[in-house]
């Protein structure tokens, strides 16, 4: 993966501060609470789902939860109502230059049932009011990949519990020590917040919301149509084989954990030990306390 894609998941300024928090194991925590309950449709309409764009949002974040809820085969009528929302109506560029023109302004978008909330650049106070006002009476706020560091800037996934692209467990955890990160989940469900792992993750927790809408039958024939074989929307600890820290046989970033050259990657001597970074960006996360990710696994 180049540091410019990388740059892309991480939403490109999410240089995250350490906290010496204890990370606990994804695989045992995702599957420990209650799984989340059935919801119930509008009795008239469709189901409203916002989707919150700004700048370099990574186009598989929403458009596979795009495609998912667009093609719900619930019946005659279309279960769902898609739009996006941004800050103004102006073209917002994703990610590798895709253009996309917001149906709506956070001050005109219509109330939603849903919010998804893909990787991208901006944490501006306008979109994290929205999202935080509007949670307060949706079914699912759902963030995909590092959305989720959009989502916890609100505050709301403070004590709650989540999960992120893996590459990004360590800045997670760091920025937000109040929320209880779980490596190696699919996708995590508190309350009306859900987060999903990277990137495909965000399609099987969509499928997961047309499961708890309309039921197993109606997710599966989604699936089907789609010529979707993955099942981890069945299964939130499916992405057990991330919890670990993928072994390398040379160095890897003390921040990410990606592979780097260590005749090329930025450098850091701490406690007689040399680590190593993807960028200068995680170099300067880890200078800010290195005693955090020096410890972290």
């Amino acid at each position: 993966m180049t540091a410019d894609r990388r740059q892309f998941l991480f939403g490109l300024g999410l240089v995250a501060a350490c906290s010496k928090s204890k990370l606990p194991s994804a695989i045992a925590g995702a599957g420990s609470a209650a799984p989340a309950p059935p919801l119930k449709p509008p009795a008239n309409g469709a189901i409203n789902v916002a989707f919150v764009i700004s700048e370099r949002a990574v186009v598989i974040d929403w458009a596979g939860p795009w495609e998912v809820f667009q093609d719900a085969d619930v019946g005659n009528a279309p279960g769902f109502n898609l739009y996006t929302v941004a800050e103004t109506l102006d073209p917002v560029t994703a990610s590798a230059g895709l253009t996309i023109v917001p149906n709506y302004t956070f001050d005109t978008a219509p109330p939603p049932n849903v919010i998804v909330i893909p990787a991208q650049r901006s944490r501006s106070p306008k979109l994290l009011d929205f999202i935080r006002a509007k949670s307060k009476t949706t079914d699912v706020t759902m963030s995909v990949c590092t959305g989720a560091f959009v989502l916890a800037a609100t505050g709301l996934l403070d004590g709650k519990r989540a999960t992120t692209f893996h590459h990004a467990y360590k800045k997670f955890a760091a920025e937000y020590p109040n929320t209880t990160l779980l490596r190696g989940a699919r996708f995590v469900e508190d309350g009306n917040l859900a987060s999903s792992g990277g990137l495909s993750s965000g399609i099987d927790l969509a499928l997961r919301v047309v499961e708890r809408y309309y039921g197993r039958d109606a997710a599966e024939r989604t699936a089907y149509n789609m010529e979707y074989q993955g099942e981890g929307w069945k299964d939130p600890s499916s992405n057990a084989r991330y919890a670990q820290v993928a072994a390398s046989n040379g160095a890897s970033c003390a921040v990410c954990g990606m592979a780097v050259d260590p005749a090329t990657a930025p450098s850091e001597a701490y406690a007689g030990k040399t680590y190593y970074f993807c960028s200068m960006d995680d170099k300067a996360a880890f200078d800010k306390a290195p005693a955090s990710y020096a410890k972290s696994p």
